[in-house]
């Protein structure tokens, strides 16, 4: 049965895409397939796969990619770290996952990224020749088989634009105070947009994800600052593709839209938001509903979920109800909360995780909480495996209640 569902999904995306041009575009406050059909987004996150966060290993402290890359290298040393992160990009997402993923009903992905894997510093085990085309390009090919459309959300911008361990920075956004950030923010999506810009699966382009943390004393002038930087972007990303929809989101975690003035400087634009916890009701969300009707433009939840299956029902109905489309977060982490959940191995509490929360301030700490080399080898292994789509465990309570279909 996925089979043939997924046979009958990339032909309904072959036929769009060979109409009108081929690419979804914005229509007052609706995205529209290139056939004119209405196009509702429903889907997941591919969240942790090319930008790690700590709590999907089951971490705290170490809850960003740099500290758990140090981690790892303190841990097993630089070599099996490498190592370690190929066998992570290489299993975590496949595409058994996405056959799975469109299985479900699912007709949108949204794939967060780190800028990083499009320059030559060091990320996930690489220098020169970062990989992030490549692991791109394979999902763009799985979500063609699979008639799933594609979002690319810059997760991590060049110097971090939260201010928090989501952007993998250094505690403040100062993407907005340097100007060789910007330039490299602008020329990663430049890049971007001119290898992407023919390829129809692609729906669309999200700059950035929750810029400007509400923690700090000068966040209006930061906040000032995001809609002349989004704009200096677009004009870059537009030099080299007319196609392809561009996504904003607000400051304070994709929830403040106050700062934006210039809501139509692009004929192809919409905004996204983001929403966890609270009640689950059209009065919670009233905010994005404004400013949507204000703006005529199309409003998408890019992340929410983490939360009970009732909640979640409930905030799919509402957002069915006020045409906001979703993508919940995310597909997979360790546990539950999430499409398919990852087992923890033995001896992954004891050692890996144990090790990630230690105090390892010193050298000398370092040296006192390290575990056996070959025991904590042996766990990487382990988790390597259980990551793999025919090892995880499908959330069928989960998935139901984010409005897709479980068998």
């Amino acid at each position: 049965m996925r089979k043939i569902l997924a046979i009958f999904a990339f032909c309904l995306l072959a036929a769009a895409a060979s109409a009108g041009g081929g690419f979804v575009r914005v229509e007052g406050k609706d995205l529209v397939r290139p056939d004119g059909s209405k196009l509702f987004i429903t889907g997941t996150n591919l969240g942790n796969w090319l930008n790690p966060e700590g709590y999907m290993f089951g971490f705290k402290k170490t809850n960003c990619e740099w500290m758990i890359d140090l981690m790892l290298r303190q841990m097993v040393g630089p070599d099996e770290a490498a190592a370690f992160w190929s066998a992570f990009k290489d299993n975590y997402i496949t595409r058994d996952d996405i056959r799975f993923i469109a299985s479900t009903g699912a007709n949108t992905v949204r794939l967060p990224f780190n800028y990083k894997l499009f320059t030559d510093e060091d990320y996930m085990g690489l220098t020169a020749r970062q990989d992030g085309f490549a692991r791109v390009d394979s999902v763009v090919e799985w979500c063609r088989e699979s008639g799933l459309y594609l979002i690319l959300d810059m997760h991590d911008c060049p110097g971090g634009q939260t201010g928090d361990n989501i952007d993998n920075g250094y505690g403040y956004p100062w993407l907005f105070e340097s100007e060789a950030s910007q330039r490299l923010f602008v020329k990663v999506w430049r890049d971007i947009a001119s290898r992407y810009k023919d390829e129809p699966v692609i729906l669309g382009y999200e700059l950035m994800n929750e810029p400007i943390a509400h923690y700090f004393e000068n966040k209006d002038e930061l906040n000032a600052k995001l809609e002349p930087l989004y704009k200096r972007a677009v004009k870059a990303i537009r030099e080299v593709d007319p196609n392809h929809v561009i996504l904003l989101g607000g400051a304070r975690w994709n929830s403040d839209f106050f700062m934006f003035t210039d809501w139509k400087f692009d004929a192809n634009i919409m905004y996204t938001c983001h929403r966890y916890g609270g009640p689950a009701t059209a009065e919670a969300i009233k905010s994005y509903i404004d400013f949507r009707d204000k703006t005529g433009l199309p409003m998408y939840m890019g992340e929410t979920g983490h939360n009970t299956d009732e909640w979640q029902a409930d905030l799919v109905k509402v957002m069915r109800d006020n045409n906001i489309g979703y993508t919940f977060w995310p597909y997979k982490k360790v546990d539950n909360s999430c499409m398919n959940a990852v087992a923890r191995p033995e001896g992954w509490d004891s050692i890996v995780v144990k090790f990630a929360e230690a105090d390892r301030t010193t050298f000398d700490d370092i040296r006192r909480a390290r575990p056996s080399q070959a025991e904590a080898r042996r766990v990487l292994a382990r988790y390597i495996e259980n990551i793999k789509f025919a090892n995880c465990r499908p959330q069928t309570g989960y998935i139901k209640s984010i409005g897709l279909k479980a068998e």
